[in-house]
């Protein structure tokens, strides 16, 4: 398998309401896309070792979609998730206290069907939209 590709970010906010946004399903269908011409029309979390989670994307215009899910193998509240996708790859997400909040790294296994630059900007876009969408929130 190649090597891991990883994306982070760093949010000022307080863990609890980081948590919160990134596992919520109301919040995930808000953030959970890489460009506006994307959406989330469902999203369903079950959050604990063994749970499933699954995300489904759309393009806007309606010509392509996808479901995103997996089992949760790590949850460690407010510090670690790490899960298998229904594919196979490995992903492992950590919340890391910073001096003015926390920062999120995302690992993943790449797939095959893309390269991996374009993956790690996929991945980065979801990354920042969710940054984008906690901080507007109040």
């Amino acid at each position: 398998m190649s090597e891991k590709i990883t994306v982070e970010t760093s949010i000022d906010a307080p863990i609890e309401k980081i948590w919160k946004y990134w596992n919520e399903p109301e919040h995930i269908k808000n953030w959970c896309n890489a460009s506006s011409d994307w959406w989330v029309p469902t999203a369903s979390n079950d959050l604990q070792v063994g749970g499933k989670f699954n995300t489904r994307m759309e393009a806007s215009d309606g010509s392509f979609g996808f479901d995103f899910g997996g089992v949760y193998t790590i949850v460690t509240p407010y510090e670690e998730i790490e899960y298998n996708m229904s594919d196979g790859r490995n992903v492992s997400i950590k919340f890391i206290k910073v001096d003015n909040g926390y920062k999120i790294i995302e690992s993943f296994d790449p797939e095959n069907q893309n390269p991996p630059e374009m993956q790690k900007n996929g991945w980065q876009s979801i990354l920042e939209n969710f940054k984008k969408y906690i901080t507007e929130q109040k």
